[in-house]
């Protein structure tokens, strides 16, 4: 009877769509999401749900176990960039938005897309927003457990 082959061990590609435990936290400990202890997040790779840059670091990987990875500021959201940090008139603001310091605050741009930033400041005359992603600038700790590559 000849040998039978033993198929190889899935692993993470370009293309794949998982069920995942994830958390990303700052280098001091501070967590800033996490879906651990909650229910896990299923995501399709490449899709633009995870960055890039922590999609780089699925790749390979086989179901089972937990990883973590060590980002520096410009591997994982890029370093804060001042250009990004404006200050708009309040008469400039929809009227209808809620202004409250260190709250994110969403925008539409005239083609239709969203972005958000983070209100940083706030007087009579202005408020000064933060349009970089909230980890921008810091090294950042990604930890995963790969539930399942369906």
């Amino acid at each position: 009877m000849p040998p039978t082959a033993t198929p190889a061990a899935a692993s993470v590609d370009r293309d794949s769509y998982l069920t995942l435990h994830y958390s990303l936290a700052d280098l001091a400990g501070n967590e800033y999401v996490s879906t651990f202890g909650l229910s896990p997040a299923t995501l399709q790779m490449g899709s633009g749900q995870l960055a890039e840059t922590l999609e780089e670091c699925l790749l390979g990987l086989a179901v089972g176990g937990r990883h973590v990875f060590e980002l520096a500021a410009s591997e994982a959201f890029g370093e804060h960039n001042p250009r990004l940090v404006e200050r708009i008139a309040r008469n400039a603001l929809p009227p209808d938005i809620e202004l409250r310091t260190n709250s994110l605050i969403e925008f539409s741009s005239t083609d239709g897309a969203s972005f958000a930033g983070l209100l940083c400041e706030l007087d009579d005359s202005s408020a000064l927003f933060d349009f970089n992603h909230p980890l921008a600038g810091k090294p950042i700790r990604f930890e995963v457990e790969l539930i399942a590559i369906l």
